[in-house]
């Protein structure tokens, strides 16, 4: 995942962990040798934020990302000639003339699609701090956007380690084994499913299978955050 930064001179490019507190109960319980935070990717470069799957701004940043999108929105309605077309730049038009982002909008499928190949920045997840939060906790407002930006985290522990997984919110379970180890994917049967808030009132794993916590789940259910998981495949 890359996370970009804009008007905000705090933050560092590069690969970042975002530090989660959960990891290091869960790391006792399962007994392993270390723990692995989920990691993403900073941009600062200005020129890259179109490839990013969210931007960290400022509030006073907003306004900027909407006069940077309306510029290339107003050059387009000039050019285009498909009237589907004009009638979507003029929705965003009247979007960004308000100074709200454009991820606030709900599109039908066919405007999804044409809005794919516009580089708008704020058809992105824009998460506003205010600048002197920033100071306080960085590690905070990488958080918040990770999740602003629709992700969440599952859980898979051993002895080896205690791991963090970054998925989507709203992908399967069969889509989660995937970003494991596509053989994973492949052979699978059954995952086991411990939701974090049962282990933390349970006190540990083994005692929340003895209360019955742990579920067999089919390769349609849909993953929590924070839940901890076991996948059954075929080898």
């Amino acid at each position: 995942m890359k996370i970009g930064i804009f008007a905000l001179d705090n933050f560092s490019a590069g690969k970042e962990s975002i530090i989660d507190e959960r990891l290091a109960g869960l790391k006792q319980m399962a007994h392993s040798a270390k723990k692995v935070y989920i990691e993403v990717e900073v941009i600062t470069d200005a020129q890259r934020l179109g490839e990013c799957d969210g931007i960290i701004s400022p509030e006073s940043g907003k306004t900027d990302l909407a006069l940077m999108d309306l510029e290339f929105i107003e050059k387009r309605i000039n050019s285009s000639q498909e009237e589907q077309e004009k009638n979507l730049l003029n929705k965003f038009k009247a979007q960004l003339e308000k100074e709200e982002t454009l991820f606030k909008l709900e599109l039908s499928e066919d405007e999804s699609k044409i809005a794919r190949g516009y580089p708008l920045l704020s058809l992105r997840p824009v998460f506003l701090v205010e600048p002197q939060g920033i100071e306080a906790d960085k590690n905070t407002i990488l958080a918040s956007a990770y999740a602003h930006c629709g992700y969440i985290s599952f859980f898979t522990a051993n002895e080896k380690e205690t791991r963090a997984w970054s998925l989507r919110k709203g992908m399967s379970c069969w889509q989660a084994s995937g970003l494991i180890h596509s053989d994973i994917q492949k052979g699978f049967i059954r995952a086991e499913v411990i939701s974090f808030s049962d282990l933390v009132n349970d006190g540990g794993i083994n005692q929340a299978r003895g209360s019955n916590h742990l579920r067999l789940e089919n390769k349609d259910y849909i993953v929590q955050d924070a839940d901890l998981i076991k996948f059954r495949f075929n080898k």
